[in-house]
């Protein structure tokens, strides 16, 4: 697969430019032939091989990921000429709604693939030249920067003594970016116009929704890789003026939180930067969801904080019940699939929760969440047995004597409160989970 991606490329440019990561490390000034690096074949074939692992949906035009080497073999040329002469017409973006965890939903635009790769391979040479001069308060969506370093950045400040914080909210952040305002701030640092031609019309592709096509005068759809990047663009001027007023802050895409020392040094803060974004970035905080309070009262990307010193980081109580829900998802009794069968689907989730929510500081919690599961469990196993004679007839295949058997069998108490009976933890005890490999949230494994 990788000779036939190096042979697209090399056909239509000859294989003679030099690799990609060369012209990363020149100066961000020089951007005349920007386009140019965009186009390297090196960059193509590292943004198709991105593109091909993110996978994703189809979007107008039905074609998906797997399809998109063999559409480029034939139509390569062709796009790359409508590149370069500034006339490649980019395709409305397809709007998906998916549910947001805490209510509503939110709003995708997911471009078709070809968009994608020729969006990422605009993002991977930008990216380069833009990223070591954002903000060292920047996380979201920035190379080898993380949620969880912004998180125990946080947690830094709180140490110190900034125990108030400034949450800020900013309302449909990706909708209504301004496209003047962005298509400015990149001008003055691109000078390939061809560029900023090939961006404005990323913004301006419009969007299909019940199969009619929408223009877009504002916004960044999320949904293709080049929103995050234009997201902290944006954002970088707030990251400017907050450091400019030497405020102790976070900000992970568009959650931003200021630490402060006071809660009334947080009004006045909070007033003023709202007022900031209002009229310098063209952008609306949300005063519902923004407030100045304690930072054990509010989450940040899925974490809070203990109200007592030293302060640790723990779930956030939405987070935790967002576990929950999805857990008892995939442990309801009417999916038919067998308990190791629902072991093994529950493990996926668990390990990726894990991967990110292990970093918790209060193991406590994740033993608990740990005993919870296997009460699910054992709640699945004895609806599955149903009736009281098959109940009591399980039990006493498993080694449970006829007295505690007869007890379990019979008794008027729902599976919940029987996942924790004598009879239900003799036959499923701890050691019996983990021999089914069902996978630890308190050790991680």
């Amino acid at each position: 697969m990788a000779e036939g991606r190096d042979e697209i490329f090399r056909s239509a440019n000859g294989g003679t430019e030099p690799p990609v990561a060369e012209r990363r490390a020149e100066s961000p000034a020089k951007t005349e032939a920007l386009l140019d690096e965009i186009l390297d074949s090196g960059n193509l074939k590292e943004a198709l091989k991105r593109v091909k692992a993110n996978k994703g949906s189809a979007g107008v035009d039905r074609m998906t990921v797997d399809e998109l080497t063999g559409y480029l073999r034939k139509h390569w040329p062709e796009i790359r000429e409508q590149l370069l002469s500034g006339t490649y017409k980019p395709q409305p973006v397809l709007r998906v709604e998916i549910p947001k965890p805490a209510g509503g939903v939110r709003k995708l635009g997911i471009p078709v693939v070809v968009d994608r790769w020729i969006q990422q391979a605009v993002m991977q040479v930008l990216q380069g030249i833009w990223d070591r001069t954002f903000s060292e308060h920047s996380y979201g969506f920035r190379p080898n920067r993380s949620a969880r370093q912004a998180v125990t950045r946080a947690q830094e400040h709180l140490a110190a003594g900034y125990t108030w914080v400034v949450d800020l909210d900013l309302e449909k952040f990706f909708d209504r970016v301004n496209h003047d305002k962005l298509m400015g701030r990149l001008a003055k640092r691109i000078t390939d116009k061809r560029v900023l031609k090939l961006i404005r019309a990323f913004l301006n592709a419009g969007v299909m929704e019940k199969g009619l096509v929408s223009p877009m005068d504002e916004g960044t759809p999320q949904g293709g890789p080049l929103s995050p990047w234009l997201s902290n663009i944006v954002l970088d001027e707030l990251d400017r003026e907050l450091e400019r007023r030497g405020h102790r802050f976070v900000r992970y895409a568009d959650d931003c939180n200021i630490y402060v020392r006071s809660q009334r040094s947080g009004e006045r803060v909070m007033e003023s930067v709202t007022r900031f974004i209002s009229k310098k970035l063209k952008l609306k905080v949300n005063s519902e969801k923004s407030a100045v309070a304690r930072p054990w009262e509010r989450k940040f990307l899925g974490f809070s904080f203990t109200g007592k010193e030293p302060r640790r980081r723990r779930i956030a109580p939405k987070a935790m019940e967002r576990f929950k829900e999805r857990a008892r998802e995939l442990t309801q009794r009417t999916r038919g699939v067998s308990l190791e069968g629902m072991v093994q689907e529950l493990n996926q989730y668990l390990r990726g929760w894990h991967g990110y929510f292990g970093f918790c500081q209060t193991p406590s919690v994740l033993e608990d969440l740990d005993s919870w599961l296997r009460r699910r469990l054992r709640c699945f196993v004895w609806k599955q047995w149903k009736r009281g004679r098959t109940r009591y007839k399980e039990l006493r295949k498993r080694g449970v004597n006829g007295r505690l058997a007869a007890q379990a069998a019979g008794s008027p108490h729902g599976p919940w409160r029987l996942s924790q009976s004598p009879a239900l933890c003799l036959v499923f005890p701890n050691a019996f989970f983990d021999g089914i490999r069902l996978f630890r949230l308190a050790v991680g494994r």
